[in-house]
Parts: C-alpha cells; structure tokens; sequence
C-alpha cells in the first residue's frame, strides 16, 4: 500500500507539474495572441497580408498630429504623454469602468493614469481597445505580454526606458512604422510656421497640411464672430462682409497651397442645402456680423453658400476635399461645461444625409467645379446610402474620383471596417479604395494600418478559400497592394 500511495503520489506530482506547464503554455499562448496570423483566418489571407499589403509604405493622408511635435523630433518623457494623453477612446472606456476622472484628464500624476489605464485594460475584451493597446506595445516596444494591473508597472518602466531612446522620437516612431507621408489638419488661422521650418529629406518623412475651416462655416456657433476678428488679423483683410469673409479664406486657401497644401476637411453633421439669393446671404451675414443671431434656416442658407464658395475654390485649385459627417457632438453638457470639446462626448448622429449630399454634389458638378471627394460616413446605416451616393458623380475623369472614405471615429475597428468594405464593394469597386488613415493625435496610433491590412486581406482570403474569388494571388494581391498604398500615392500625389 506504501508503494502504491507513493505511486499515487509521482503520479499527482507529475500531474500537477503538466497542468503547471500546460497553464504556462496557455499563459505564454496568450501573452502572444498578436501572432503573424493575427486577425488572418487562412493560408489565402495570410499569404495577401504578408505578401502584398505588409510591404508597403503607409501614407496617413488625415491625422492630427501636432506639427511641432514632429519638426522639434519630440523625446516623449513617458508612455502616458504619448498614450494616454487626448485619446477620448480610452478615457470612455475608464469612465465606463468606473475610474474617477482623477486619474484620466485629471491632477493625477502620469504613472498613476497609466496605471488606472492598465487596470482597465483586462476589461475592453472585444472592444478595439484591447487589439490596439497590444498591437501598439508589440510594435514599437516589443513587449508581447498583456498588458493589466500586475503588469503594469514593469510595463511602464520598460517602455519609458525605450522612450529615451533616439529611435523613438516622434520621427523614430514614424519610421519605424515605414511611414512615407502625414498630412496633419491645420485652422485657416494657422501660420503654417511649422510645416515651412520642416525639411522632409532630413526628417526623412513628408509632411502636408489640410485646411479645416469649420469655424468660418459654423456661423451659429457662438464664437462666431470672434473667430472672424482672428481671421482679420492673420489676413489682413477686414471682414464687415460676406465679400470680405470670401477674400479672406480665399487668401488662406491660397497661403495653404503655396505652403504645399492640397487637401482640405470639413466636420459637419451633414452637408446643408437650404439655397438663398447672394443678396439674402450678405444679409445674413451683415446680421450675425453685427451680433444678432439668425434663424436655423438663415444658417442653414448660409452654410450652403459659403460650402459651395470653397468647393468651387478647391476644384479651381486641384485640391482633394473631405467631407466628415454623422457625428452628434458635446452631448454631455454637464462635462463639456468642464472639460471643453472633442473629451469624450460625442456620439454617432442620425442626421438625414442623401438628399442635401446629392444637391451639394450636384451643384458642383453641374458647373463641373466638383473636385475629388471623400465622403466619410459616421453611422453605418448609411454605408450603402453613401457608396450609391459616390457612384452618381463618378465621371470617368480621375480614377475613384468621388470616395467612401474608411470607416472612421466609432466604425475604425474591424467590423466597422468590414461593413464599409463589404458596403463599397458590392455598390462601386473597392479596387479604386484609398484605404485607411488614422485620424489620429497620437504617434503610436500607426499600428491601424496594418490592423486594417489584416482585416481587408482576411475579407479576400475568406473569399477566395470558399471559391467566391478565383486562387490567383497576383490578380487579387494586385488589389491589396492597391488599396493598401498604390491609390493613395496616385491620388493624393504627395
């Protein structure tokens, strides 16, 4: 009985010793769940990923990146700075989890933010949030552990020591991500000083502006007319009317170009169509100039008039223009009130699109003043709405003239991605796609483009693994390298 019990026991040992190696498998299986086939469901899509969209070069054509930043090369101090800092993604995710706003926008220290932001980690399972936020410290740093409240102050020093090095300067970030063109978003108001001091063959990445004139536009919005007196002293233009304000932003527009600007954007809830006479219109403006407000039709009227100003100014140019709609902004007053704007208090909008899109669109084109377009749809009910819209001014005259730009803001994440793919590919042809951007302020964002690489070459390689697309890499490997880089280099010709 002696021998047997002990028998029992090495057997228990031995036991428990497999279950030990077999739970540090399934730890270490975990702690690396970013694989090369990450996201890539078979052998057709893993050979399109790392073949034909990899490779290439990523051309971030709409971002936020702070100019200075990349012209001073910046040493981030920490990840927190880099990371945490105006990324309303993750605060919403805090603040859902209960995290006191202490450690997220306020007087906590850096490590103590980053610390909340790890503990909250383990929680956004099947949100983005959890694929970016390992993506991201896999590809800069190399860490391939996940990333919770036990790990997270190791994480924090290990990446922090990285962060000094030279390599990962704001530049060093950049190019280890292979990127060959930003294009930051810029107000009219802006001196463009920046962008002039930047030498792209010493920096060794190309930086463009766009022009986003959003505050010219809103003529509602209560800072209206100070903007406008900004606007006199960057022009030196004085703006008592609608002719002024036209000459004013057309002597921006201009600055812009001779500064190597060749895009604009525009965040609008939906494109207004409510037309006026030229005489109403200078009416409108001569009230709101002299501090009156207008009726919600007096504005709408207005900002058809000033949108189709620029829209033919743009086309007169050879500027691309984009259009990015949908989002219901500073709902919660309450927070707005201390926090101010673009903190987390947006939402996905449930705006009436097609109509007023069509007579803008339609304006334009009638005079054969529509330049290239992108349209960037924020509520996924209207994808198809949107991909039929862009088909209606497809004129033959430039290679995917009129776009459905990729899924943005809420929809950048797979599914959302999917359904613009899915979307355009059976309303118009997603060979013509200029692919993903980041939209982003942050220098670690850059990871979305290979997430979305892997999404677009998972949508084919499940295709062609049914039999619904032919096994012929180079016929549809063409298109992924395509839609990853090649229409985007023809398109906005940096």
């Amino acid at each position: 009985m002696a021998v047997g019990w002990v028998d029992n026991l090495n057997l228990q040992s031995i036991k428990i010793e497999n279950s030990i190696s077999t739970a540090d498998t399934m730890a270490q299986e975990n702690n690396t769940f970013i694989k090369d086939s990450f996201l890539l469901s078979n052998k057709y899509a893993e050979e399109l990923y790392h073949k034909y969209a990899a490779p290439q070069p990523i051309i971030d054509y709409h971002n936020h990146l702070l100019p200075a930043e990349i012209v001073a090369d910046r040493q981030f101090e920490n990840i927190s700075k880099v990371w945490l800092s105006g990324d309303h993604y993750k605060w919403r995710a805090m603040r859902a989890l209960g995290v006191n706003e202490l450690f997220i926008t306020g007087e906590a220290s850096d490590e103590e933010k980053f610390l909340a932001w790890a503990k909250t980690v383990p929680h956004t399972l099947r949100n983005p949030l959890f694929h970016w936020t390992h993506l991201e410290l896999k590809r800069y740093f190399g860490i391939d552990e996940l990333l919770n409240e036990k790990s997270g102050p190791e994480i924090y020093k290990e990446v922090n020591r990285q962060l000094q090095l030279k390599e990962n300067s704001c530049r060093g970030l950049l190019k280890q991500m292979n990127v060959e063109a930003v294009c930051t978003t810029e107000d009219p108001l802006d001196t463009l000083d920046q962008h002039r001091a930047y030498d792209s063959k010493v920096g060794g990445v190309k930086m463009s502006t766009a022009f986003r004139p959003d505050k010219a536009i809103l003529i509602d919005a209560e800072g209206f007319n100070d903007y406008l007196n900004q606007l006199e002293e960057v022009s030196g233009i004085t703006i008592a009317t609608y002719d002024d304000l036209k000459e004013a932003l057309r002597q921006r527009i201009d600055f812009f170009n001779e500064n190597g600007c060749r895009l604009c954007d525009h965040g609008l809830n939906q494109i207004s169509w409510v037309t006026a006479t030229e005489t109403e219109i200078k009416e409108f403006f001569k009230k709101r100039r002299g501090g009156a407000s207008l009726s919600a039709k007096e504005a709408e009227q207005f900002k058809t008039a000033i949108l189709l100003f620029l829209g033919e100014t743009y086309h007169e140019l050879g500027w691309v223009q984009q259009f990015h709609l949908g989002a219901l902004r500073n709902n919660n007053k309450r927070m707005l009130a201390q926090l101010g704007p673009d903190t987390g208090w947006d939402s996905i909008g449930d705006y009436t699109q097609a109509e007023s899109l069509s007579n803008f669109l339609n304006a334009l084109d009638s005079k054969d003043k529509l330049t290239k377009t992108i349209i960037y749809n924020l509520n996924p009910s209207d994808n198809e709405v949107m991909a039929t819209m862009i088909g209606n001014f497809n004129d033959g005259s430039v290679k995917g003239k009129v776009q459905l730009g990729s899924g943005w803001w809420f929809l950048d994440q797979k599914d959302g991605m999917e359904k613009q793919m899915n979307a355009l590919s059976n309303m118009g042809l997603i060979s013509c796609f200029v692919g993903m951007l980041t939209d982003s302020r942050s220098f670690l964002s850059f990871p979305r483009h290979e997430y979305f690489r892997r999404v677009l070459c998972n949508l084919f390689g499940k295709e062609m693994a049914s039999g619904e697309l032919p096994n012929d890499m180079d016929l549809v490997g063409k298109t992924i390298a395509d839609v990853s880089y090649n229409n985007a280099k023809e398109y906005f010709n940096f």
